[in-house]
């Protein structure tokens, strides 16, 4: 016996006979979907991470599938475990003579492990071989820098737990690490002034129109960061040192960086309804201006230093100046880096005090 929907369906409209089919295979469908996420679960589920008190709506939401999955790039990590007799023998007597001058009285055996590592992590395989070759002695240098974030940003680098940077943090593998960054001057031809350097999709402004000298600005140049007050300033002019909408833009475009950076929100480090109060901010905040003091030092220490090494093709398009680092650099859209991989407990070298005091 058919159902009455049916009888009724089929008396007004005789020759329509799609409109059943179609409506019982639609029920069908959904009722498969609906079976299949019971089964499976959902996989577009969000989880939050509270940041604020309860009733600020401070909270990161996050796709819990995303967080499950393991950064890819993981897999690919060298540990000194995994380095066997056949690595270190392949070290030549010359590449254990090029010892960088920070890693002082290192055993051969350590340097050997340390130059098999250092190798596969930045995906250059003769690294240390020849003194006079450009990325040798780059690497001299990066080998200090490392030693020293370890050793002075202890409040970025080890905020939750013992984790630390070494080469694969930024390198990945690549000679070239990803998300590295140049000078880009004016971007806009159209426009002379504040306005030449926004309205105008680059990698720098995350594809937005912000500004795109947010980084040069706050990462190289040591400009204030700064929104808002809650004072009047009709009186006064930029030149006085007041924080203009100008600056709030290229402020957003900063924040917009960072955000994209590391996964998250606004208000995984502040309150947006104060912004400007520093008295409401989270505590990630201060982990964040202690990453963005250790990033102005590697910039300005480290890495601009270096530019007279570079061949013409490793600088920059623009102004030829040497590649910059800024938070994608190492967190590559993760809260941590390598997902807070310890990468220094096996490399006290390159950690200078205990990882465990």
């Amino acid at each position: 016996m058919l159902p009455k929907w049916f009888n009724t369906w089929n008396r007004d409209n005789p020759t329509n006979i799609y409109g059943p089919a179609i409506l019982v295979g639609t029920a069908g469908v959904a009722v498969t979907v609906a079976a299949f996420i019971v089964i499976v679960g959902q996989p577009f589920k969000t989880d939050s991470l509270q940041t604020g008190p309860r009733g600020t709506g401070m909270s990161v939401p996050e796709f819990v599938n995303e967080v499950r999955e393991a950064d890819p790039t993981i897999a690919g990590y060298l540990r000194r475990e995994d380095i066997t007799e056949e690595d270190i023998a392949a070290v030549s007597a010359e590449a254990l003579q090029n010892v960088p001058p920070a890693l002082g009285n290192i055993s051969d055996e350590d340097y050997a492990e340390l130059i098999v590592a250092m190798r596969s992590w930045t995906g250059i395989p003769d690294l240390m071989e020849d003194p006079d070759n450009y990325q040798t002695q780059i690497a001299y240098t990066m080998v200090g820098m490392v030693q020293g974030i370890n050793e002075d940003w202890i409040g970025h680098v080890q905020s939750n737990a013992v984790v630390g940077v070494n080469c694969y943090t930024c390198h990945r593998g690549q000679a070239v690490p990803s998300e590295i960054w140049f000078r880009l001057g004016p971007v806009n031809e159209a426009a002379e002034g504040w306005a030449a350097v926004q309205n105008r999709v680059t990698v720098q402004s995350q594809f937005t129109s912000l500004p795109s000298d947010a980084l040069e600005a706050y990462l190289l140049n040591y400009e204030q960061i700064g929104v808002h007050d809650l004072e009047s300033h009709v009186a006064e002019y930029p030149a006085d040192g007041i924080q203009t909408w100008q600056h709030t833009e290229r402020t957003y475009s900063l924040m917009n960086y960072v955000s994209n950076s590391l996964g998250v929100n606004c208000v995984f480090c502040h309150n947006s309804r104060a912004f400007y109060d520093p008295e409401q901010v989270t505590p990630q905040w201060a982990t964040e201006q202690l990453g963005i003091s250790m990033v102005q030092e590697i910039n300005n220490d480290w890495l601009v230093p270096l530019e007279g090494l570079y061949p013409p093709e490793r600088l920059g398009p623009v102004f030829a100046d040497a590649p910059k680092a800024a938070c994608k650099t190492c967190h590559k859209g993760y809260q941590q880096p390598l997902q807070g991989l310890n990468v220094i407990d096996e490399w006290p070298e390159l950690a200078l005090t205990d990882p465990e005091s």
